[in-house]
């Protein structure tokens, strides 16, 4: 689902946390190596993600948080933060041309430039962490 995340609001922090389950602790980011990823840089996107990606001048970056239960992808548009909560179940990532990752949930996707080691070394690490909580039943969706 694509969200406004702006504002602290209650209720979009709650459908966030029912999605994709509450922030790490310290303990457990430290554990994996950290969960956010280094500045993506946006080269596609789906239509709805492009209409608000056009609104302003600014390059198009995003950023990608771990969570315990799935991923939010965020990025700027204008002055508003917006974000992509993606459960593991829905998460899909292709690595299609040389230096380039899909992310694709439902009818949203976003491709970005992998062009450092440190965005592959993340995506690895990204996979390995869903590979290990992806639920394993449909009792657990």
């Amino acid at each position: 689902m694509l969200l406004n995340v702006s504002y602290n609001d209650k209720k979009i922090t709650k459908k966030i946390d029912e999605a994709v389950g509450k922030p790490m602790s310290i303990k457990e980011r430290f554990a994996i190596g950290g969960i956010g990823s280094p500045k993506l840089h946006i080269t596609e996107a789906s239509l709805d993600i492009y209409n608000l990606l056009v609104l302003d001048n600014s390059t198009n970056t995003c950023n990608v948080e771990i969570r315990p239960n799935g991923v939010i992808v965020r990025f700027r548009s204008r002055l508003e933060t917006f974000g992509l909560i993606i459960p593991y179940y829905k998460l899909n990532i292709y690595k299609g041309n040389i230096g380039i990752y899909s992310i694709y949930m439902d009818h949203y996707f976003i491709k970005i430039r992998s062009d450092t080691k440190a965005i592959q070394k993340f995506f690895r690490k990204l996979l390995d962490y869903r590979a290990d909580n992806l639920p394993t039943n449909l009792e657990d969706l």
